[in-house]
């Protein structure tokens, strides 16, 4: 395995680099000096804080979820920009790609949690939805230990962000509308669109998995 200093960086999505470009050229050079990757970091967190608390309020109005769709276009911007103002002003650290990485983690886990105990899905879905993005993560670290390389999976940020705003605004259409029933439960939007997102997910999450494994392998034969 290569030992080097510098990291790889790998995006195999499109979506993500066109998003990530985008944003680096029309946002990027309007960011005031004073704001560091750590304080954009802090923004993305709360902006993630403002959408799990919107989602969890839906129980008294299901137009919370408005909240939570300005709380995810917060996150998504800060957490690509955090890493553009780290690279640009020669401001990278360990501690803020720690930040950066826990609070994506813990974002995502507890948007999925406070969706499942919102009257719009089901937590025995989002059960199995809600460690996905940890793990991923957790997988990335290793390549990075191991490999050298920041590997993107597939299905990254941007995909996970749409998602998660597509189950926003869904559900304030259908307004917890049950299609069937399954098991007991009755099956509402929010269950249909992170299921069918799941499959893909976890295929990836396996993927990286498995493929870290025999890399590790075969540099130690």
């Amino acid at each position: 395995m290569p030992q080097k200093n510098t990291v790889k960086k790998i995006i195999p999505s499109r979506l993500e680099t066109g998003f990530q470009q985008f944003l680096y050229k029309h946002v990027g050079k309007h960011i005031p000096e004073s704001m560091t990757p750590n304080r954009m970091t802090l923004v993305g967190a709360l902006g993630g804080l403002f959408a799990i608390i919107c989602t969890l309020l839906t129980h008294i109005s299901p137009f919370f979820f408005l909240g939570t769709l300005a709380g995810l276009l917060v996150h998504i911007v800060a957490d690509d920009l955090d890493g553009y103002i780290a690279r640009n002003r020669n401001m990278s650290s360990k501690a803020g790609a720690y930040f950066d990485l826990i609070t994506d983690v813990m974002f995502s886990t507890f948007l999925l949690l406070a969706l499942g105990l919102s009257p719009y899905a089901n937590m025995e879905v989002m059960a199995f939805a809600a460690p996905v993005y940890g793990i991923i993560n957790v997988t990335a670290m290793n390549y990075i230990i191991y490999c050298n390389e920041f590997l993107f999976p597939r299905l990254g940020p941007i995909e996970a962000h749409l998602t998660y705003g597509a189950v926003a605004v869904l559900s304030m259409i259908f307004c917890g509308k049950s299609f069937f029933c399954i098991f007991g439960m009755n099956i509402m939007i929010a269950d249909i669109v992170l299921f069918i997102g799941l499959i893909p997910m976890y295929y990836e999450m396996f993927r990286l998995q498995i493929q870290l494994f025999r890399r590790l392998r075969e540099s130690e034969r």
